[in-house]
Protein backbone atom coordinates (compact mmCIF):
# COMPACT_ATOMS: atom_id res chain seq x y z
CA UNK A 1 0.00 0.00 0.00
CA UNK A 2 1.75 3.45 -1.35
CA UNK A 3 1.60 6.15 1.84
CA UNK A 4 0.63 10.06 1.33
CA UNK A 5 4.08 10.80 1.98
CA UNK A 6 5.26 8.18 -0.90
CA UNK A 7 2.29 9.44 -2.94
CA UNK A 8 3.47 12.87 -3.28
CA UNK A 9 6.82 12.33 -4.70
CA UNK A 10 7.34 12.43 -8.16
CA UNK A 11 9.74 11.03 -10.95
CA UNK A 12 10.58 10.95 -14.41
CA UNK A 13 12.24 12.54 -17.39
CA UNK A 14 12.23 16.04 -18.61
CA UNK A 15 14.57 17.06 -21.57
CA UNK A 16 15.89 20.07 -23.47
CA UNK A 17 15.74 21.14 -26.84
CA UNK A 18 17.14 24.03 -28.79
CA UNK A 19 19.04 25.66 -31.28
CA UNK A 20 23.13 24.63 -31.31
CA UNK A 21 25.15 26.40 -28.86
CA UNK A 22 21.83 27.90 -26.44
CA UNK A 23 23.04 26.74 -22.81
CA UNK A 24 21.84 23.30 -22.54
CA UNK A 25 24.06 21.47 -21.30
CA UNK A 26 25.14 24.50 -18.78
CA UNK A 27 21.56 24.76 -17.69
CA UNK A 28 21.51 21.08 -16.91
CA UNK A 29 24.64 20.83 -15.13
CA UNK A 30 23.71 23.69 -12.67
CA UNK A 31 20.75 21.77 -11.82
CA UNK A 32 22.14 18.63 -11.06
CA UNK A 33 24.85 20.35 -9.14
CA UNK A 34 28.14 18.94 -11.12
CA UNK A 35 29.10 18.88 -14.50
CA UNK A 36 27.87 16.07 -15.93
CA UNK A 37 28.00 17.33 -19.99
CA UNK A 38 30.83 19.09 -21.67
CA UNK A 39 30.14 22.50 -22.48
CA UNK A 40 31.74 24.77 -25.26
CA UNK A 41 31.55 27.95 -27.17
CA UNK A 42 31.16 25.63 -30.59
CA UNK A 43 27.81 25.16 -31.41
CA UNK A 44 27.18 21.37 -31.80
CA UNK A 45 29.10 20.20 -28.84
CA UNK A 46 26.72 17.56 -27.52
CA UNK A 47 26.50 14.23 -29.54
CA UNK A 48 24.82 11.94 -26.79
CA UNK A 49 21.60 12.01 -25.08
CA UNK A 50 23.23 12.95 -21.21
CA UNK A 51 21.13 12.09 -18.29
CA UNK A 52 22.22 13.73 -15.19
CA UNK A 53 19.42 13.32 -12.79
CA UNK A 54 18.58 15.86 -9.53
CA UNK A 55 17.35 14.65 -6.31
CA UNK A 56 15.45 16.67 -4.22
CA UNK A 57 13.71 16.03 -1.08
CA UNK A 58 9.86 16.20 -3.38
CA UNK A 59 11.01 14.37 -6.46
CA UNK A 60 13.74 12.66 -8.70
CA UNK A 61 13.87 14.72 -11.96
CA UNK A 62 16.40 13.25 -14.74
CA UNK A 63 16.83 15.53 -17.21
CA UNK A 64 18.22 14.09 -20.72
CA UNK A 65 20.42 16.42 -22.77
CA UNK A 66 20.33 16.41 -26.14
CA UNK A 67 22.19 17.41 -29.14
CA UNK A 68 21.07 20.98 -30.68
CA UNK A 69 18.29 19.79 -33.08
CA UNK A 70 19.08 21.49 -36.52
CA UNK A 71 18.69 20.87 -40.44
CA UNK A 72 21.38 18.05 -40.52
CA UNK A 73 24.13 17.96 -43.16
CA UNK A 74 25.93 14.93 -43.05
CA UNK A 75 25.22 11.73 -41.68
CA UNK A 76 26.40 11.91 -38.44
CA UNK A 77 23.98 15.39 -38.28
CA UNK A 78 21.12 12.89 -39.52
CA UNK A 79 21.76 10.27 -36.48
CA UNK A 80 22.05 13.33 -34.28
CA UNK A 81 18.87 14.68 -35.41
CA UNK A 82 17.12 11.52 -35.39
CA UNK A 83 18.67 11.08 -31.55
CA UNK A 84 16.94 14.51 -30.58
CA UNK A 85 13.25 13.26 -32.05
CA UNK A 86 13.16 9.98 -30.44
CA UNK A 87 13.73 11.80 -27.25
CA UNK A 88 10.88 13.89 -27.34
CA UNK A 89 8.37 11.30 -27.31
CA UNK A 90 9.72 9.33 -24.60
CA UNK A 91 10.16 11.98 -21.84
CA UNK A 92 7.54 13.75 -19.45
CA UNK A 93 8.48 17.42 -20.27
CA UNK A 94 10.04 19.78 -22.88
CA UNK A 95 12.75 22.39 -21.27
CA UNK A 96 12.73 24.64 -25.26
CA UNK A 97 15.87 26.61 -24.61
CA UNK A 98 16.35 29.98 -26.23
CA UNK A 99 19.34 32.43 -25.55
CA UNK A 100 17.83 35.86 -24.09
CA UNK A 101 21.28 37.56 -26.07
CA UNK A 102 20.02 36.42 -28.93
CA UNK A 103 16.91 37.32 -31.65
CA UNK A 104 14.65 34.63 -32.37
CA UNK A 105 15.56 33.17 -35.39
CA UNK A 106 14.65 30.60 -38.22
CA UNK A 107 15.90 27.84 -35.82
CA UNK A 108 14.13 28.43 -33.32
CA UNK A 109 10.76 28.76 -35.48
CA UNK A 110 11.70 25.46 -36.97
CA UNK A 111 12.24 23.78 -33.69
CA UNK A 112 8.58 25.12 -32.23
CA UNK A 113 7.12 23.96 -35.53
CA UNK A 114 8.45 20.72 -34.32
CA UNK A 115 7.19 20.91 -31.03
CA UNK A 116 3.81 21.51 -31.90
CA UNK A 117 3.70 17.90 -33.35
CA UNK A 118 4.58 16.05 -30.10
CA UNK A 119 1.23 18.11 -28.76
CA UNK A 120 0.82 15.25 -25.80
CA UNK A 121 3.66 16.43 -23.74
CA UNK A 122 3.85 19.62 -21.95
CA UNK A 123 6.78 21.98 -23.14
CA UNK A 124 8.00 24.89 -21.12
CA UNK A 125 9.40 27.64 -22.61
CA UNK A 126 13.10 28.61 -21.20
CA UNK A 127 14.72 31.59 -21.74
CA UNK A 128 18.24 31.24 -20.89
CA UNK A 129 21.49 33.37 -20.28
CA UNK A 130 18.96 36.24 -18.82
CA UNK A 131 21.94 37.60 -17.12
CA UNK A 132 23.62 38.84 -20.04
CA UNK A 133 20.95 41.21 -20.98
CA UNK A 134 18.96 44.25 -19.52
CA UNK A 135 15.26 43.76 -17.52
CA UNK A 136 13.99 45.38 -20.57
CA UNK A 137 15.38 43.22 -23.08
CA UNK A 138 14.91 40.26 -21.23
CA UNK A 139 10.90 41.51 -20.84
CA UNK A 140 10.89 41.73 -24.88
CA UNK A 141 12.40 38.52 -25.72
CA UNK A 142 9.77 36.86 -23.38
CA UNK A 143 6.66 38.10 -25.54
CA UNK A 144 8.85 36.94 -28.10
CA UNK A 145 9.10 33.87 -26.84
CA UNK A 146 5.17 33.59 -25.70
CA UNK A 147 4.15 34.64 -29.52
CA UNK A 148 6.14 31.76 -30.84
CA UNK A 149 4.06 28.84 -29.26
CA UNK A 150 1.74 27.62 -26.95
CA UNK A 151 3.46 26.98 -24.25
CA UNK A 152 2.67 25.47 -20.43
CA UNK A 153 5.15 28.26 -18.86
CA UNK A 154 7.89 30.59 -20.28
CA UNK A 155 10.77 31.22 -17.33
CA UNK A 156 14.06 33.03 -17.92
CA UNK A 157 16.88 31.29 -16.06
CA UNK A 158 20.78 31.91 -15.59
CA UNK A 159 22.54 29.20 -15.19
CA UNK A 160 25.72 31.35 -14.29
CA UNK A 161 24.37 32.96 -11.33
CA UNK A 162 21.21 30.90 -10.49
CA UNK A 163 19.01 33.25 -11.77
CA UNK A 164 15.41 31.33 -11.17
CA UNK A 165 17.51 28.08 -11.17
CA UNK A 166 14.94 26.71 -8.81
CA UNK A 167 11.71 27.77 -10.46
CA UNK A 168 12.55 25.97 -13.55
CA UNK A 169 13.73 23.17 -11.32
CA UNK A 170 9.76 23.40 -9.70
CA UNK A 171 8.21 23.74 -13.10
CA UNK A 172 9.64 20.48 -14.67
CA UNK A 173 8.67 18.59 -11.80
CA UNK A 174 5.41 19.54 -11.81
CA UNK A 175 4.90 17.94 -15.18
CA UNK A 176 6.45 14.94 -13.92
CA UNK A 177 4.03 11.93 -12.48
CA UNK A 178 3.63 10.54 -9.04
CA UNK A 179 6.32 7.86 -8.68
CA UNK A 180 9.26 6.28 -6.43
CA UNK A 181 13.03 7.22 -7.65
CA UNK A 182 14.20 5.87 -10.56
CA UNK A 183 17.56 5.84 -9.33
CA UNK A 184 19.46 5.88 -6.14
CA UNK A 185 20.68 8.63 -3.83
CA UNK A 186 23.57 10.02 -4.98
CA UNK A 187 24.30 8.76 -8.60
CA UNK A 188 24.15 12.49 -10.62
CA UNK A 189 24.31 10.85 -14.19
CA UNK A 190 23.58 7.08 -15.94
CA UNK A 191 26.57 7.66 -18.28
CA UNK A 192 29.60 4.99 -18.15
CA UNK A 193 33.01 6.68 -16.47
CA UNK A 194 34.12 6.11 -19.67
CA UNK A 195 32.27 7.22 -21.71
CA UNK A 196 32.38 10.83 -20.07
CA UNK A 197 36.09 10.79 -19.58
CA UNK A 198 35.91 10.48 -23.04
CA UNK A 199 34.01 13.53 -23.25
CA UNK A 200 36.23 15.49 -21.16
CA UNK A 201 38.89 14.80 -23.43
CA UNK A 202 36.62 16.16 -26.53
CA UNK A 203 36.13 19.32 -24.53
CA UNK A 204 39.38 20.04 -24.02
CA UNK A 205 41.01 19.51 -27.91
CA UNK A 206 37.63 21.74 -28.44
CA UNK A 207 38.96 24.96 -26.59
CA UNK A 208 41.20 27.41 -28.41
CA UNK A 209 41.31 25.30 -32.48
CA UNK A 210 39.78 26.73 -35.25
CA UNK A 211 35.84 27.11 -36.27
CA UNK A 212 35.58 24.04 -38.91
CA UNK A 213 37.63 21.48 -36.33
CA UNK A 214 35.02 20.53 -33.78
CA UNK A 215 32.70 18.74 -35.28
CA UNK A 216 35.50 16.77 -37.06
CA UNK A 217 36.81 15.40 -33.67
CA UNK A 218 35.74 11.91 -32.07
CA UNK A 219 36.91 10.28 -28.77
CA UNK A 220 37.39 6.98 -27.96
CA UNK A 221 38.55 5.81 -24.50
CA UNK A 222 39.86 2.30 -25.51
CA UNK A 223 41.10 1.66 -22.31
CA UNK A 224 40.28 2.42 -18.79
CA UNK A 225 41.48 0.88 -15.98
CA UNK A 226 43.82 0.59 -12.49
CA UNK A 227 47.55 0.10 -13.24
CA UNK A 228 48.23 -3.15 -11.63
CA UNK A 229 49.43 -2.84 -8.23
CA UNK A 230 48.06 0.85 -7.94
CA UNK A 231 44.96 1.46 -5.87
CA UNK A 232 45.57 5.35 -6.30
CA UNK A 233 46.38 5.47 -10.28
CA UNK A 234 44.05 4.48 -13.06
CA UNK A 235 45.52 4.62 -16.55
CA UNK A 236 43.44 6.03 -19.67
CA UNK A 237 44.43 5.52 -23.25
CA UNK A 238 42.57 7.15 -25.92
CA UNK A 239 42.48 8.77 -29.47
CA UNK A 240 41.00 11.34 -30.85
CA UNK A 241 39.97 10.79 -34.48
CA UNK A 242 39.70 13.66 -37.08
CA UNK A 243 38.97 13.33 -40.51
CA UNK A 244 42.00 15.05 -42.64
CA UNK A 245 45.75 14.74 -42.09
CA UNK A 246 45.48 18.52 -41.61
CA UNK A 247 43.40 18.61 -38.56
CA UNK A 248 45.56 15.96 -37.04
CA UNK A 249 48.49 18.70 -37.11
CA UNK A 250 46.11 21.24 -35.69
CA UNK A 251 45.15 18.88 -32.87
CA UNK A 252 48.81 18.16 -32.16
CA UNK A 253 50.65 21.45 -32.79
CA UNK A 254 53.99 22.63 -33.24
CA UNK A 255 56.16 19.46 -31.72
CA UNK A 256 53.61 17.95 -30.00
CA UNK A 257 52.47 21.04 -27.43
CA UNK A 258 48.58 21.43 -28.16
CA UNK A 259 48.38 17.48 -27.61
CA UNK A 260 50.30 18.27 -24.40
CA UNK A 261 47.79 21.32 -24.00
CA UNK A 262 44.88 19.32 -24.04
CA UNK A 263 46.42 16.20 -22.12
CA UNK A 264 47.06 18.31 -19.11
CA UNK A 265 43.77 20.23 -19.13
CA UNK A 266 41.94 16.67 -20.05
CA UNK A 267 43.91 14.81 -17.45
CA UNK A 268 42.84 17.43 -14.49
CA UNK A 269 39.12 16.96 -15.50
CA UNK A 270 39.22 12.66 -15.09
CA UNK A 271 40.99 13.02 -12.07
CA UNK A 272 38.47 15.05 -10.53
CA UNK A 273 35.49 12.53 -11.97
CA UNK A 274 37.41 9.40 -10.48
CA UNK A 275 38.50 11.09 -7.65
CA UNK A 276 42.01 9.70 -8.41
CA UNK A 277 45.07 10.53 -9.85
CA UNK A 278 45.20 9.59 -13.57
CA UNK A 279 47.63 8.93 -16.19
CA UNK A 280 46.33 9.78 -19.39
CA UNK A 281 47.93 8.58 -22.70
CA UNK A 282 46.42 10.55 -26.48
CA UNK A 283 46.76 9.67 -29.60
CA UNK A 284 45.68 11.35 -32.93
CA UNK A 285 44.10 9.09 -36.11
CA UNK A 286 43.16 9.88 -39.23
CA UNK A 287 39.43 8.19 -39.54
CA UNK A 288 38.76 10.17 -43.15
CA UNK A 289 35.17 11.77 -43.86
CA UNK A 290 33.90 9.62 -40.63
CA UNK A 291 30.86 12.05 -40.21
CA UNK A 292 29.40 10.37 -43.56
CA UNK A 293 30.63 7.34 -43.29
CA UNK A 294 28.40 4.34 -42.02
CA UNK A 295 31.32 2.28 -40.81
CA UNK A 296 33.07 4.51 -38.81
CA UNK A 297 29.84 6.31 -37.04
CA UNK A 298 29.36 2.85 -35.61
CA UNK A 299 32.89 2.18 -34.88
CA UNK A 300 33.01 5.53 -33.04
CA UNK A 301 29.72 4.74 -31.16
CA UNK A 302 27.02 6.65 -33.45
CA UNK A 303 24.94 3.99 -34.07
CA UNK A 304 21.66 4.19 -36.46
Amino acid sequence: MTSPTTAKFRSGFACFVGRPNVGKSTLMNALVGTKVAITSSRPQTTRRAIRGIVHRPDAQLIIVDTPGLHKPRTLLGERLDSLVRSTLTEVDAIGFCMPADQALGPGDRFIARSLAQVSKTPVVAIVTKADLVSKKDLADRLLEVGELGEWADIVPVSARDGYQLDVVGDLLVGHLPEGMPLYPDGDLTDEPEQLLAAELIREAALEGVRDELPHSIAVVVDEMEPREGRDDLVDVYAHLFVERPSQKAIVIGTKGARLREVGTNARKQIEALLGTKVFLDLRVKVAKDWQRDPKQLRRLGFYD
